[in-house]
């Protein structure tokens, strides 16, 4: 495996899907504002910007790409005030129409991951344009209700099909080893902590295996843990002189949680006492989570899943959210 980051579609169909999701229906697109928008087989959603080739799309403001559920649609051609006797994707003037996710309901700030792109929830509806042609050809405009906007964070492709998923956890997964960084061993570790953060509702954005090189590692760190929520190390926890990975993140991290690598080991020391060798560590840099587990998918395994529970209230605490630890 090369030493590279994956991209999101990469590891959602790597770790399956986060909690919830839904999926695209239709993109649309149109070259000026105030009007319905035409489907289109695929669109280019661009960081800051929003869809290539569309009116809304601006660097300027928070609304860059607009979404709004098959099912609102279905219900507003249900309703009196419909002019229309077909309502169709784009006829509200959304950008993406989706299916399986109630929209509307989710929080400003949301996460969600459309096809390959990562977004914010940035506005739940808006203010209607008084009488527009949208208002005119369907009696009744269900956006300023129903629909979200949203800004893009990293940008890709997307097409109708591909999946629109929440993600309450953004993370980051690498793996230590000198020989999977060239390609001379197959990861197995680095995959599973993906499919095993999945149950936690946490996609994993970015994956890399890269050589048990202390400086590399700790820029990794660094740099990822500007971008997600939760940072993941697998291997290089041992004893051998080439096992950096709890130096390189000690040198990081800002405060120690040793509460989480006590009780990884202690799992792990009920099924052998060589896991008291492990010297993985765990803290904080920012609002972000590091953890180191060691090299195994066993040990793997056994250490993550101690903790997993634990994960969501940890980082919602670091980022000021979330309710007392008092039992």
């Amino acid at each position: 495996m090369s030493d590279r980051t994956k991209t999101p579609e990469d590891h959602v169909s790597a770790m399956g899907k986060p909690a919830e999701s839904g999926r695209i229906v239709s993109i649309n697109v149109s070259p000026k504002k105030g009007v319905r928008k035409t489907p289109v087989k695929e669109a280019l959603l661009k960081e800051n910007y929003g869809i290539e080739g569309d009116a809304h799309a601006s660097s300027s403001w928070h609304r860059q790409v607009s979404l709004l559920a098959i099912e609102s649609i279905g219900k507003a051609q249900c309703s009196k005030n419909s002019a229309k006797k077909n309502l169709e994707p784009g006829d509200f003037a959304e950008n993406i129409t989706t299916k399986g996710l109630a929209l509307a309901q989710l929080p400003i700030g949301t996460k969600l991951l459309i096809g390959q792109s990562l977004t914010e929830v940035t506005q739940i509806g808006k203010r209607c344009h008084e009488k527009c042609e949208i208002y005119r050809e369907t009696g009744d405009c269900i956006m300023p209700r129903e629909g979200i906007f949203v800004k893009v964070l990293s940008g890709g492709p997307a097409k109708a099909g591909d999946p629109v998923s929440v993600l309450h956890i953004t993370a980051a997964v690498i793996t230590l080893s000198d020989k999977g960084s060239k390609g001379e061993r197959i990861d197995e570790s680095g995959p599973l902590i993906n499919e095993l953060l999945a149950a936690i509702g946490a996609g994993v954005l970015h994956y890399e295996v890269i050589p048990d090189e202390e400086e590399i590692l700790k820029e990794r760190l660094l740099k990822y843990s500007a971008l997600v929520d939760l940072v993941v190390t697998t291997g290089g926890t041992g004893l051998t002189a080439r096992d950096v990975t709890p130096e390189a993140t000690a040198a990081v991290i800002e405060r120690h949680l040793p509460g989480i690598a006590e009780a990884m080991r202690a799992c792990g020391m009920q099924k052998t006492k060589r896991a008291m060798l492990s010297r993985g560590i765990a803290g904080t840099r920012g609002t972000c989570l590091i953890i180191n587990l060691p090299g195994s998918p066993k040990a793997v395994r056994e250490s993550l899943e101690a903790v997993l529970d634990v994960i969501p209230h940890a980082i919602s605490k670091i980022k000021g959210q979330g309710e007392d630890c008092a039992l």
